[in-house]
């Protein structure tokens, strides 16, 4: 076994004593090491309860003759960390976690992996880590938050970040915004809705790296500690059979989870994430592949924001093996694709079957003949855009309109909650991506003050920085190549007519050639708003929205 490089023959009688003052036994060191990364903290609701999943599977790895070794790594909460200079290193920590886990790894020879996750950037990191290192290795997440109640009916984060805009428009009192906060979070997991979190979570069922149940069964329902157990024994399983992460994640595999992506309309981070997954496991994967999937895929589910649904009616209708099961009926799924569960896809959809019709439909009668997610090109993004086109208002699909240039999310947001925002515009929100911002911030708080004022239906927002899941309305995010690198956004003014045709796959600055001439030779780029530290050194090698925004 790979360990035996840290544990067997004399000459490793030091690193073996060491082992022992862990308080390891000599038939402990013996059997296969494996480590159990825990993002477990005290600050993230979506954390708060992995040291239990932890121990759950650690229980697995030791039922299945294995020896678990934990070590912890970071995670951010994206919602705290929305609207202020926190968001700034969100992405960023994507890269920290695939380090870190690397270097525990490498450092302390594990034999199998088994990672234990559930937020944004924490999952992709995760995958990331996994691809690189090939390690036998299984996902887990803690499962998501149930929904809150709030006056009758059923409410998540992306309602409290809306209220907000409410409030400004004075149609709701900060007294009532108080009793909103008390109920929309009620425990543990994460966030209630099919966000970033939720969406990578179920995607790794779909790229075949977790167990059925990851993505949905609820953060609080003991379904979720006995399938942590089957993990922990699924990485010895795999450990035994040298089934190894780029085993599985194939072309085919990353295939699955677009299509399942586009069927159940996710976060449009997925795209980022996805990218950079793939990167890692040497697979090809761009952004008009994205385009084709999405063109060939039904949506199939209408998860909030999109949508009336929470995770937990998803996983009573059947969760992703259930997607999975009904687009498999027009051979839009890859069943020899393998899975961590020991057999391939097709085995873990065998058995499966749709619950509750309103939540996921039948291919025959979708909610909408094509994915939730749309890419799109054009003068003002040459390398692409990404929107959330499942969560845009129909009257919204098609728009142009004059340009409202902002160099800041902060900026934009003020413009927003002091009225100055009319029907018709084009938000132009520059200066955010991935080396601009830098660390590519979410537009949480300005895509829900938009909602929040009724104006999600009438305004469009576009920007080279990236939304959150929670975000709905024509937000058009990722638009490449950013400000900072000299796109065409940078050269956007005031006034400018933008056309967006999100079913043509297209947006459109509408100036003339010879002023765009003019305008790029006068143009000058930013003096970089953080010139020290982490963030410094990620906006010098962090590569294009386009590329999944990985380090170079």
């Amino acid at each position: 076994m790979r360990s035996d490089v840290m544990k067997k023959g004399y000459k490793r009688a030091p690193h073996r004593s060491l082992l022992k003052a862990i308080g390891l036994t000599s038939e402990q060191i013996s059997a296969p090491l494996v480590g159990v990364a825990n993002s477990w903290n005290e600050i993230v609701p979506g954390h708060i309860h992995l040291d239990k999943v932890g121990r759950a599977v650690k229980d697995g790895i030791l039922l299945a003759g294995g020896t678990p070794l934990e070590f912890n790594v970071i995670a951010v909460c994206d919602g705290m960390a929305q609207g202020h200079d926190g968001m700034h290193y969100s992405l960023p920590s994507r890269e920290l976690i695939a380090d870190s886990i690397e270097v525990m790894a490498q450092a302390h020879a594990f034999d199998a992996l088994v990672f234990v996750t559930n937020c944004d950037k924490i999952v992709p990191g995760m995958l990331m880590a996994a691809a690189r290192l090939n390690l036998p290795s299984v996902i887990v997440s803690g499962g998501p938050m149930l929904a809150g109640i709030y006056e009758g009916s059923e409410a998540g984060l992306q309602h409290m970040f809306e209220y907000v805009g409410a409030v400004a428009k004075k149609t709701m009192s900060e007294e009532s915004l108080r009793h909103a906060e008390d109920s929309v979070c009620p425990g543990s997991g994460s966030c209630s809705g099919m966000f970033t979190a939720n969406s990578m979570n179920c995607l790794t069922e779909a790229l075949g790296m977790a167990l059925p149940g990851n993505g949905t069964i609820p953060s609080v329902e003991s379904g979720r500690y006995r399938l942590a157990k089957h993990a922990g024994i699924a990485a010895i399983d795999a450990w035994k059979r040298n089934l190894r992460p780029r085993d599985v994640l194939t072309s085919a595999a990353f295939k699955n989870a677009l299509t399942v992506d586009m069927a159940m309309g996710c976060s449009t981070n997925t795209v980022l994430h996805l990218m950079a997954i793939a990167k890692e496991a040497g697979v090809a994967l761009d952004l008009a592949e994205i385009n084709h999937v999405s063109d060939s895929t039904p949506q199939l589910c209408t998860i909030n924001p999109g949508g009336p649904h929470f995770l937990q009616h998803l996983h009573e209708a059947g969760g992703i093996s259930a997607v999975m099961k009904e687009l498999s009926g027009r051979d839009i799924i890859a069943l020899e694709a393998l899975s961590v569960s020991g057999g391939t896809i097709g085995d873990v959809v065998h058995d499966a079957s749709v619950v509750r019709r309103d939540v996921i439909r039948s291919i025959d009668a979708p909610y909408r003949p094509n994915g939730g997610i749309s890419v799109l090109f054009g003068s003002l993004a040459p390398e692409g855009a990404v929107v959330k086109s499942g969560a845009v208002h129909e009257s919204m699909l098609i728009h142009k309109g004059p340009a409202r240039v902002f160099e800041s999310e902060e900026s934009a947001v003020q413009a927003i909650l002091d009225g100055r925002i009319r029907e018709g515009d084009v938000l132009v929100v520059r200066n955010e991506g991935p080396r601009g911002g830098p660390g590519m911030r979410e537009m949480l708080t300005p895509t829900s003050a938009l909602a929040g004022m009724g104006l999600d239906k009438i305004v469009a927002l576009v920007t080279d920085g990236r939304f959150s899941g929670c975000s709905r309305g024509a937000a058009i995010g990722h638009v490449s190549p950013e400000a900072a690198m000299g796109g065409p956004i940078a050269l956007v003014h005031e006034n400018d007519l933008i056309r967006i045709d999100i079913p043509g796959k297209r947006v459109d600055l509408e100036v003339e050639s010879g002023e765009m001439a003019r305008r790029r030779a006068s143009w000058r780029p930013r003096k970089p708003r953080i010139s020290s530290g982490y963030l410094a050194r990620y906006a010098k090698m962090v590569s294009s929205a386009s590329e999944g925004a990985v380090l170079n």
